[in-house]
């Protein structure tokens, strides 16, 4: 409980680099992760230094793009200057650990009701094993921060990365250079139902 406790999404981060050794025990930790059926259907990309910087380099001018054409995501521009903001702290984290659902597709492509079951469950697989980095890392005294806002470059971000599957998050690792309250949660008579 008391990694659960003290985990916070970080945003400010040291300039210290990460060894691959703490990068290995990250992952080694989302392995060990539940998964539907046992598919593990996750693969870890790790970006540090120059590939860094051209993936970012990549995902600001999707933005750019994005933010003039707003064709991706029309429906959803107002949370274009969170992902600006987004790219500022990724920027500034060492390790960037690209998140991949192995046997999903492009959420920009229409599936049948049978392929949508199956990427639920595996999304939620994958939830958990991003769950046990963050977590692990929480044991490391390192700082990380779980990021979405790539949607709004996804297509760009994913041709760059040149992997097949879904593109299903981000996670920023560093070591903090800031340490955030908790933010308030709901209580449990709000989220807690018995039957």
């Amino acid at each position: 409980m008391n990694s659960i406790e003290t985990r916070r999404s970080i945003r400010k981060y040291k300039p210290d680099e990460v060894s691959r050794e703490v990068i290995e025990q990250l992952i080694s930790a989302a392995r060990l992760a539940p998964s539907a059926k046992n598919r593990q259907p996750w693969k870890f990309i790790v970006y540090t230094g120059a590939q860094k910087d051209s993936l970012l380099d990549v995902m600001e001018k999707s933005l750019q793009k994005e933010q003039t054409t707003h064709s991706l995501l029309p429906q959803s521009q107002s949370g274009l200057p969170d992902a600006f903001n987004t790219l500022k702290i990724m920027r500034t984290a060492p390790v960037i650990i690209i998140v991949m659902n192995t046997g999903g597709i492009s959420p920009f492509e229409q599936i049948d009701s049978d392929s949508r079951i199956t990427e639920i469950c595996d999304t939620l697989s994958i939830g958990a094993a991003v769950q046990n980095i963050l977590l692990r890392a929480e044991e490391l005294s390192l700082g990380t921060l779980w990021i979405a806002n790539t949607c709004y470059a996804y297509n760009d971000l994913t041709d760059f990365i040149g992997e097949k599957g879904q593109l299903a998050c981000v996670i920023a690792i560093g070591y903090p250079d800031e340490a955030p309250a908790q933010r308030p949660r709901k209580p449990l008579s709000e989220i807690l139902e018995y039957r």
